[in-house]
């Protein structure tokens, strides 16, 4: 996943976590269901951050192994030559 789609996802996040809020906050409840729904949906969202930032973490470790692999048959095949 290129950082750009990372960076839209996490907004795409951001957003919907905005607009959970303020449908919350303007919702006809008692202040005590409120606060409730508040962190209910503030943990939520940052289980979806945790898994979007997991995800593009071994993304980076995958890309970081493959550059590994591909400077060591590069240096392999240097020396071989």
């Amino acid at each position: 996943m290129s950082s750009d789609n990372g960076k839209i996802v996490l907004g795409v996040l951001a957003g919907l976590a905005a607009g959970a809020l303020l449908g919350i906050l303007f919702a006809p409840d008692k202040g005590s269901e409120t606060r409730k729904k508040i962190i209910n949906k503030g943990e939520e969202a940052s289980d979806g951050l945790k898994e979007k930032l997991n995800d593009l973490l071994n993304d980076l470790n995958q890309k970081i192994d493959a550059a590994k692999a591909k400077a060591r048959e590069t240096t392999s095949e240097t020396s071989n030559s």
